[in-house]
């Protein structure tokens, strides 16, 4: 198996060479495991925990249940991502921007392996935001 390291010193001709697209294969699949997994986790302790009767317990379970909920719908936002990143793998364009048909780029990739833009393109999408909510 190919090291992030070893990814990274790869020459720029290589891009999304065989080598790369298992790699971020076995990423994806393992993330979407983890997502599952940790999903079900979190799952089972909202539906087990014991009633309290303290306020101020009360309100500390709140607080940690709403923060559960953000992530478990945080986590099940991403798993979509994940399998249309896989499908992109197999129809060959993962790793090309969207919008330019750039590359968009094995660093990024590997802090962000659902992304869909390139960093350009992302930052000038986020820029028009901007000026659409001032």
């Amino acid at each position: 198996m190919t090291t992030e390291k070893q990814l990274l010193a790869q020459p720029k001709k290589n891009y999304m060479n065989e080598g790369q697209l298992a790699f971020f294969t076995t990423k994806l699949t393992t993330l979407r495991e983890e997502i599952k997994v940790h999903t079900t986790s979190i799952m089972n302790e909202l539906s087990s925990q014991e009633h309290e009767f303290d306020e101020l317990d009360i309100a500390t379970n709140q607080e940690e249940n709403r923060m559960r909920l953000r992530l478990l719908d945080r986590e099940r936002k991403l798993l979509p991502k994940i399998e249309k990143s896989l499908t992109m793998i197999g129809d060959g364009s993962y790793g090309y921007c969207a919008e330019t048909g750039e590359q968009i780029g094995l660093l990024r990739l590997l802090i962000r392996p659902t992304a869909t833009l390139c960093a350009e393109e992302k930052n000038r999408q986020e820029h028009i935001e901007k000026g659409y909510r001032k």
